[in-house]
């Protein structure tokens, strides 16, 4: 299976690592740590070194609850990142649902868009679908503000699945090349603990939907809930549940802590011949 992002391309023969840079104030794990420019321009940096294989900036914290941010607040925090980070060795991708943080982040520079709301914003579409780049669909359920309140589903799995199926069309339909195109379960996102785990435990029937499988689970509460760590205490749980999605169909993880998770799936990909 081949994704393009952007101008790079991946054979996906290994799994890839997404490092996370967040320029927030609040986001659960890291906010506030890297939130002016250079701060966030070295952290990116720093995460290239350790082995990640894209850059996921966010300007905006969808955690539970978390409360929204502007526009222009937005663009604030992210735009002067991607413009610090152009031309580096590795795509750039935006964590945004907001359509005019997409169009802007595509014309400094970003390969990629990570979208919580899985381009259901017709705007977004056709944004993306003209910047030809590559785009990561999530399910979610509720919004930040009130995902994690009640989340039911009959069966979580074949809901999600169901889901992301049709953004998939929708988005090819939009002109958007299925090559280019990521899907993520959404860990967290209107899901409870049971919920979770079912997700990770079925992960590979997602793999059916014919597009590369991206796991979230850094530092999750999910992770919490388990383990009884606070979030900067959970790289032990995190690096295991990326090895699990890993074995269980993922393409790309997500994660805070990429050293730990490039030197735990170098080891991975040496017993398994480096073929997924």
């Amino acid at each position: 299976m081949n994704f393009c992002c952007g101008t790079f391309q991946f054979d996906l023969t290994r799994p890839l690592v997404m490092g996370i840079v967040n320029v927030t104030p609040d986001s659960f794990s890291d906010g506030g740590l890297h939130g002016r420019r250079d701060a966030a321009v070295a952290h990116a940096q720093q995460l290239l070194e350790d082995g990640a294989d894209i850059i996921d900036i966010g300007g905006e914290s969808t955690r539970p609850g978390a409360q929204p941010v502007s526009v222009q607040e937005e663009l604030d925090r992210v735009l002067p990142v991607i413009e610090g980070l152009r031309g580096i060795s590795v795509p750039i991708s935006v964590d945004t649902f907001k359509p005019e943080v997409m169009k802007a982040a595509i014309a400094a520079g970003a390969h990629m868009v990570n979208d919580i709301n899985a381009l259901q914003d017709e705007a977004a579409l056709s944004i993306v679908a003209a910047g030809k780049v590559a785009v990561c669909l999530m399910h979610k359920q509720g919004n930040p503000q009130n995902m994690q309140l009640r989340p039911d589903y009959q069966n979580v799995v074949g809901e999600v699945g169901d889901f992301l199926r049709a953004r998939i069309l929708a988005t090819v339909a939009a002109g958007i090349a299925r090559q280019c195109i990521v899907i993520d379960p959404g860990f967290g996102f209107g899901k409870t603990l049971a919920h979770n785990l079912a997700l990770l435990r079925e992960l590979q029937q997602l793999t059916a939907l014919g597009v590369p499988l991206l796991a979230g689970l850094s530092r999750k509460s999910m992770l919490g809930a388990l383990t009884g760590r606070e979030a900067g205490q959970r790289m032990p749980a995190s690096v295991a549940a990326a090895l699990i999605a890993v074995q269980r169909g993922a393409s790309i993880v997500r994660v805070h802590d990429v050293r730990a998770t490039a030197d735990a799936l170098k080891i991975w990909n040496a017993i398994n011949g480096e073929i997924k």
